[in-house]
């Protein structure tokens, strides 16, 4: 599906900073053009990954909303801001890809929940996985003029528990429900913007929320939240990660909620209830157990994360396994996604840890 650039919609002028750049960008200058669009390089990202649900496929967006961009750059008149012409046709670019690949999935999304404790793994399942997104690239720091819509990483809305459940909306809603809740546009900008109505935008809106409320019944409508991890989640983070390498099935289990859940894709095998999964997490910590771990603190998707790396009975070396990526609410851990650290982009983590 070939994309065509849009009349960018009527919002506002350029600011005074970004005139000069704007008007040397469409007259053919190169480095005019890639200090523009290097701004926004951060916000796009998540955007894209927002919609797309994939660091990997981001990535990529954002490359082609730029060459899009620029080959289109003598189109582009300043009746709009930059950033929302880049946002038209990144926003564009991910509807075209959303129409001819597969939704990005979560195990629980493939079958029903494990009913008794199986140590018999299924094997890993190719399938379009969901991916975290690591923190450290929300950590470059913003454009000077910021708007609401800028500062794109404060909402709850880059959670894994936001990003899962918006897999389930269709493409247009999805463009819609993030715009407007994620990033606080309105009707009227996102209807121009999507080549829409503004009751149209609004319907997709009303119908988007619908699904997220099916999805997350018990969270609030308003996904609001600090921007920053808790010193509560980050203490929380280290007793997790001592008891996992002291191996330490019982303070392990005292940090988990009732109704806590574990998921490992690429393994379509989920877990649900502080019963089943603390004896699962026993048996890898004890009976199970294959060597010594050893863990690293980062975090992902606003979220406190642990990268785990494993030195396996007469081995000399830590190898990195596992990105335990935890969900906290109430002091305890909701949920655990623990992903296959080398199908998650952008965290660059050591693949071997020195012993210490």
């Amino acid at each position: 599906m070939t994309m065509t650039i849009s009349p960018e919609p009527v919002r506002t002028s350029q600011p005074p900073e970004e005139a000069a750049a704007v008007a040397a960008a469409r007259g053919g200058d190169r480095d005019a053009f890639a200090a523009l669009c290097e701004r926004y390089r951060r916000q796009l990202h998540v955007h894209c990954y927002r919609m797309l649900g994939s660091v990997d496929d981001a990535d990529d967006l954002v490359q082609d909303t730029y060459l899009k961009a620029w080959q289109a750059r003598a189109s582009f008149e300043g009746r709009a801001l930059f950033r929302t012409w880049l946002y038209r046709i990144a926003t564009n670019a991910c509807l075209d890809v959303l129409a001819r690949r597969p939704r990005r999935v979560m195990p629980p999304d493939v079958r029903p929940p494990e009913q008794v404790l199986n140590t018999d793994f299924a094997p890993s399942v190719d399938l379009p996985w969901l991916q975290p997104y690591p923190d450290r690239l929300l950590e470059v720091p913003a454009p000077a003029h910021d708007e609401p819509s800028v500062v794109v990483e404060e909402r709850e809305t880059i959670e894994l528990a936001y990003l899962a459940a918006i897999q389930h909306l269709p493409p247009r809603q999805r463009a819609v429900l993030i715009l407007r809740d994620a990033m606080s546009w309105s009707a009227r900008e996102i209807a121009e913007l999507l080549d829409l109505t503004e009751a149209a935008a609004n319907s997709l809106l009303q119908r988007a929320r619908a699904t997220m409320r099916a999805k997350l019944p018990e969270r609030p409508s308003e996904w609001t939240r600090a921007r920053e991890i808790t010193d509560a989640e980050r203490d929380l983070l280290r007793r997790y990660i001592a008891a996992s390498e002291a191996a330490d099935g019982t303070a392990f289990s005292a940090l988990l909620a009732e109704d806590v859940r574990q998921t490992m894709p690429p393994l379509p095998m989920w877990w649900d209830g502080k019963e089943l999964v603390g004896a699962l997490n026993r048996y890898f910590l004890e009976e199970g157990s294959e060597g010594d771990l050893r863990a690293v603190a980062t975090a992902a998707n606003r979220q406190p994360a642990a990268a785990f790396y494993l030195r396996k009975y007469g081995e000399k070396e830590f190898r990195l396994i596992a990105l335990d990526v935890l969900t906290i609410r109430d002091g305890l851990i909701t949920e655990m996604d623990t992903f296959n650290p080398h199908r998650c982009p952008g965290f660059d983590l050591p693949e071997v840890l020195l012993d210490s």
